[in-house]
């Protein structure tokens, strides 16, 4: 296992704190961070999209025209930029 240079510095700066072997050190570091994610990840609320049920276009806009008003405005944006 190839340890990122920062997360190396992190460890050996532990183990001189801690007075623990490298392989203790990486053991308990692992255990702790391994637990920790699972305890998130079973406290986590799942993320739940609710629709927007009463969506209602204004009564001048054709919902049958749209992808026209798409190319309409697309256009209108090409010409300025032509125009720059």
């Amino acid at each position: 296992m190839t340890l990122d240079p920062d997360v190396a510095q992190q460890l050996e700066s532990c183990r001189a704190t801690l007075s623990l072997s490298q392989k203790e050190l990486v053991n308990q570091a692992l255990r702790l961070g391994l637990s920790s994610l699972v305890l998130a990840a079973r406290n986590a609320v799942p993320f739940k999209v609710r629709p927007f049920e009463n969506l209602r276009f204004r009564p001048e806009i054709d919902e049958s025209r749209l992808n026209q008003l798409v190319d309409e405005l697309d256009t209108q944006a090409q010409l300025a930029k032509m125009s720059e």
